[in-house]
């Protein structure tokens, strides 16, 4: 293994847990792509013995990945009564008003933005991938097709357009080059601006087995000990943070410059002391991963082996790229698990990548009334088991595979 740290160029020698061979996860094939040849890399997640950020390395390039994306945010309504909640306690906290801008780096489809701009407060989006950017530009939303780093944070600053609040959403573990982009968030955010950024914390993702959020578009697993060294190296300072159940866990983490006026909140310190307690700061702290890991793969295909033998069908709920490296990793095929469904009609029609399981839209379900439903986007169980509770009609089951097997 001759990587090193993408922060601190530490050689990377220790493994955190090795999923094998895996596609891209949210390359969806079509039935034409089905015969074709399709890429596979490995998914193998180290630990840096100096800064403790968690890894992958690049094997497909950002521009490969996210210049045609098939996620968009609005189609989960949890997640948008987040960024409203999200919105509007900013709005009221950071007193934005029609003379505050905020920038939000990998804006998507507007989700979040919108709900600044129905409040009078002017708002710029960074959505590399085109297509979505589309989307929130036919909704108003003004947005630049552009990946963000310090040159287009340059440009910003140049152009009159920096951010009073800078917010970044799920996207922090999704950069390669992590000293560019958050030399940029340093560049573009305004003197008196505060940052805000959200992702996965690395806590949740090892204490509750949750290594299907282990995929290529994630090049990175975060801690706030992590984010809080790598913020101070650009010069932010990190001065309060929120714990979230979004994602099975997350951190909302805020930060200034040094000269900010915000005040520091002890919640800072409290969960840098919880990480510590974990281990989050000694290779020590990351042992064990892996077998907990092979646990989970045995258990589902325990269930779906006895399931079909047992002549019971089931079918998956989503496909999300967290189901896609859950099912390769266990090598699961239609033969365990018949199809899947999903909201977004961008992924419908559509194939899982790896697996192959065709992607259909919810109402096919009913036409089909499986014994079983595993919720492959298991953080929003129970948004969808209300939307799905029709499956109680013929005595159909939901299944969630992590952080254990369960059947409900």
């Amino acid at each position: 293994m001759a990587s090193n740290c993408r922060f601190c160029s530490t050689p990377l020698e220790h493994t955190l847990v090795d999923l094998g061979l895996s596609p891209v996860s949210n390359a969806f094939p079509s039935a034409e792509d089905l015969g074709k040849d399709e890429p596979f890399y490995p998914l193998h997640a180290f630990v840096c013995a100096d800064c403790f950020l968690v890894q992958l390395e690049e094997f497909e390039s950002p521009d490969q990945i996210f210049s045609d994306y098939v996620y968009f945010s609005s189609y989960s309504d949890s997640w948008l009564a987040h960024a409203k909640t999200f919105a509007d306690a900013a709005t009221r906290r950071f007193d934005l008003g029609s003379n505050s801008r905020v920038v939000e780096v990998a804006s998507n489809d507007g989700y979040l933005l919108q709900y600044f701009k129905q409040s009078g407060v002017p708002v710029l989006g960074i959505e590399p991938a085109s297509n979505v950017a589309d989307v929130a530009i036919k909704a108003g939303i003004d947005t630049i097709s552009e990946f963000f780093g310090v040159a287009l944070a340059e440009q910003l600053v140049s152009d009159g357009r920096p951010g009073n609040l800078v917010v970044g959403n799920n996207v922090l573990a999704h950069v390669p080059d992590i000293n560019d982009f958050v030399g940029g968030l340093k560049i573009a955010l305004a003197d008196d601006g505060v940052l805000c950024m959200e992702f996965p914390h690395l806590l949740k993702l090892i204490e509750q087995t949750q290594f299907d959020t282990i995929y290529h578009e994630h090049f990175s697993y975060l801690s706030l000990l992590t984010v809080q060294r790598i913020f101070a190296h650009h010069g932010l300072i990190v001065f309060d943070v929120d714990e979230l159940p979004t994602h099975g866990g997350s951190l909302r983490v805020y930060a200034q410059h040094p000269d900010g006026a915000q005040a520091h909140s002890n919640a800072v310190e409290s969960l840098l002391g919880t990480e510590r307690a974990a281990g989050l700061d000694t290779l020590d702290g990351y042992a064990n991963f892996a077998e907990r890991v092979l646990k989970v793969k045995t258990d589902l295909l325990a269930f779906l082996e006895d399931a079909g033998a047992a002549g019971k069908t089931v079918v998956g709920y989503g496909a999300p790229a967290k189901g896609n490296t859950l099912l390769n990793y266990c090598d699961v095929g239609t033969d365990l698990v018949s199809y899947t469904v999903d909201r977004s009609p961008h992924k419908q029609d559509l194939y899982l990548p790896g697996t192959h399981l065709p992607v259909h839209a919810p109402e096919h379900i009913a036409e089909t009334k499986p014994d079983y439903v595993l919720i492959l986007p298991w953080n929003l169980r129970e948004e969808v088991a209300e939307q799905m509770a029709h499956i109680r009609d013929w005595g159909g089951k939901f299944v969630v595979p992590i952080p254990e097997l369960r059947i409900f």
